[in-house]
């Protein structure tokens, strides 16, 4: 939003009372999954799982003179869930079972199409928690099983979240069309990852220590 948006989409979103957000989001929803034959790796700040590399860098794949804005978007938006469904399948992987997932925070309030393309992705339905302040709630439900049962709280966190927890009404089901077109974008993406990110070609790592020699010589 603040590097890359053009001065037409703010100006518009001005005109038309939306955050630049919002107008981006209202834009990539129209685009169906594969249309903007982009594929993206979202390590903007290196990769903290699976790969556990700070000094790894984004990459966007398949841009063209007709490439616009939204679909920069959108890909970005998609990148990051193929980087938890990389996570998912480290889990199943290692018999760690993942069936559905929860969203916390503010983002299924602020972004649904990203939600959805989180179930799209994953292939599975994604719930909301009740609470928009998972992190804070969490540890409010550690601190009434720290205090125990005899304080007036709660033996075990699965008690405490029996108790506690809740999740809102709303629910994101994967659409089967999408995620069939995200399947063969993931098998894109997880090459990528691998290529970029295991080895096989440590360019980013070579042009962030050149960035830094440039940069100290300056």
């Amino acid at each position: 939003m603040e590097n890359c948006a053009p001065a037409s989409y703010a100006a518009e979103a001005e005109r038309r009372g939306l955050s630049l957000h919002d107008l981006f989001e209202e834009k990539a929803s129209a685009l169906k999954p594969g249309e903007s034959g982009l594929v993206a790796l979202d390590w903007w700040n290196g990769n903290r799982s699976v790969l556990v590399d700070v000094d790894l860098t984004g990459v966007l794949v398949g841009m063209t003179l007709a490439t616009k804005p939204e679909e920069i978007y959108r890909a970005l938006i998609e990148a990051t869930a193929y980087g938890t469904r990389v996570i998912i399948e480290a889990f199943q992987d290692n018999d760690v079972p993942v069936h559905e997932i929860v969203a916390s925070g503010g983002l299924p309030d602020r972004n649904k199409l990203l939600i959805q393309i989180y179930a799209d992705v994953t292939g599975r339905p994604l719930n909301v928690a009740g609470t928009k302040q998972g992190g804070a709630f969490g540890s409010a439900m550690h601190s009434a099983v720290a205090a125990g049962k005899d304080a007036g709280g709660y033996a075990t966190i699965q008690e405490a979240t029996q108790a506690m927890a809740w999740l809102r009404d709303e629910r994101y089901e994967p659409n089967p069309a999408a995620t069939a077109v995200y399947n063969e974008l993931f098998a894109e993406y997880r090459q990528l990852h691998d290529y970029f990110g295991r080895g096989g070609n440590d360019v980013m790592k070579r042009l962030k220590a050149l960035r830094a020699h440039v940069l100290l010589e300056e």
